[in-house]
């Protein structure tokens, strides 16, 4: 039987690298669809711990995958160019991941947005960030190898680690040993909406469960209150303010 598999050799040299995004892209949907489901099957503690596994391994195999074939050196299973990137550069591309992720974000909310309105876009919003700071939380606990009884001091620390503390500025107010403010004072969306002399965006239903989730997950015994949160009036010095709270 003729093997009639698809023949690289006739496609326009241009394209190549099109259907090498291409791929890239159906990889990591692929890999969303899998964690989605066996959060849907086994549910999301389960989940999180197959994605750690996975995760390393599929990391490991990809990246001695692509070094082959694009020759570059790997160190300690990471990219060699990429661990002596001076420290300027590699902070300039942290910043630029941080700023891709937001984009990303506002990508996916003005497509709902467009096409079904500003409520359905919300409902999205809100039920992405009960999925994504459970998740955001785990990972930042795994990377700075917080315990899960790590306290206020935890959440303190890993909030310095969220990807939002790349491009936002950020602070935290100590009000003793059982409880915080974190503010948020410069927040990249409100902060360009304010330059362009329009009303903040309504945030406060997805920040109610951003903040929530994200505390809980990384110490089950954290409460969260909300000072303030557009559409909340806010003083100047900050867009959102929250308080964590160690419950005895």
């Amino acid at each position: 039987m003729k093997n009639e598999n698809f023949d690289l050799s006739s496609l326009d040299k241009t394209l190549k690298p099109r259907l090498i995004v291409d791929m890239l892209t159906r990889i990591v949907v692929h890999y969303s669809f899998w964690f989605t489901e066996v959060r849907h099957q086994m549910g999301m503690d389960k989940a999180l711990e197959v994605l750690e596994k996975a995760t390393k391994k599929s990391i490991s195999i990809g990246l001695k995958r692509f070094s082959s074939v694009l020759d570059f050196e790997l160190e300690d299973g990471l990219p060699k160019a990429l661990v002596e990137m001076e420290e300027e550069k590699i902070e300039a591309l942290i910043g630029a991941v941080a700023k891709n992720w937001l984009v990303n974000d506002g990508v996916w909310f003005q497509a709902v947005e467009f096409d079904n309105g500003m409520n359905d876009a919300k409902r999205c919003n809100d039920s992405c960030w009960a999925q994504f700071s459970p998740y955001e939380a785990f990972a930042i606990k795994k990377f700075l190898e917080l315990d899960d009884d790590c306290g206020l001091e935890g959440l303190k620390k890993a909030l310095n680690f969220r990807m939002y503390s790349v491009i936002n500025v950020q602070s935290i107010v100590d009000e003793g040993p059982q409880s915080f403010v974190f503010q948020m004072n410069d927040c990249r969306v409100q902060s360009a909406r304010k330059r362009k002399k329009l009303d903040d965006y309504p945030c406060k239903s997805a920040g109610l469960v951003e903040y929530e989730y994200f505390a809980r997950s990384i110490d089950k015994r954290i409460e969260t209150e909300c000072i303030g949160c557009p559409p909340d009036k806010h003083p100047e010095e900050w867009f959102c303010a929250w308080r964590f709270k160690l419950k005895e």
